[in-house]
C-alpha cells in the first residue's frame, strides 16, 4: 500500500509541477501528524469528562507551577483563546470544583484562577493517558527515529 501523503505529493507535481516546493511534503506530513495527536487525545478524554478546551485550561493551569493559578488574561494567551471563550470554559469547570476564581492579591481589582486539588487530580490523570496515547503512536519506531524527527523538527520552527 501506498502512503497517502506520497500519493497527494505524486499527483499535485503531475498537476502543477511548478507548485510545488521541498516543504510540502514535511507541511503536508506535519499536518497528518498533528490530526493523530489530536485524535489520540480527543480519544481518552471522555474517560476524564473532560472537552479538548476543559484539558487546555486544566494543563495549562497545571504547568504553571504551584500555586497553579494565572490571571485570565495569561490563561487565555496560554490557549490561544479570547478571554470571552476562555470565561466560558472557566465557569463549567468552576461549576464541577476543578477551578476557582481568588481575589489577585497584586492588584485589588483583578482576579485569579485556580486549579483545585481535584482540578489538579484530574489534570495529572489526563495528562498522563494523553501523553501514553501519544505514545502508542510512536511504539513501533526506534527510539533514534523519533529522536532525530524532534531534531528535524526543532530546526524548522525554531524562530527566526
Amino acid at each position: 500500500m501506498k502512503d497517502p501523503v506520497d500519493e497527494l505529493i505524486e499527483a499535485w507535481q503531475a498537476e502543477l509541477p511548478d507548485v510545488l516546493g521541498p516543504a510540502a511534503e514535511l507541511i503536508k506530513r506535519v499536518t497528518v501528524l498533528a490530526g493523530e495527536l489530536s485524535a489520540a487525545t480527543r480519544s481518552v478524554l471522555p474517560e476524564y469528562g473532560l472537552t479538548p478546551a476543559e484539558f487546555d485550561v486544566l494543563v495549562a493551569l497545571r504547568r504553571c507551577g504551584t500555586p497553579y493559578r494565572l490571571r485570565p488574561n495569561e490563561l487565555s494567551s496560554a490557549l490561544l483563546l479570547s478571554t470571552g471563550g476562555t470565561s466560558n470554559i472557566v465557569n463549567r469547570l468552576t461549576g464541577r470544583g476543578l477551578v476557582q476564581r481568588e481575589d489577585d492579591p497584586a492588584d485589588g481589582r483583578g482576579t485569579l484562577i485556580r486549579l483545585t486539588a481535584e482540578g489538579r487530580r484530574l489534570a495529572e490523570a489526563a495528562v498522563r493517558a494523553t501523553s501514553a496515547a501519544h505514545e502508542r503512536l510512536f511504539a513501533d519506531l526506534p527510539p533514534g527515529v523519533v529522536r532525530a524527527a524532534t531534531e528535524a523538527l526543532r530546526d524548522v520552527s525554531l524562530p527566526r
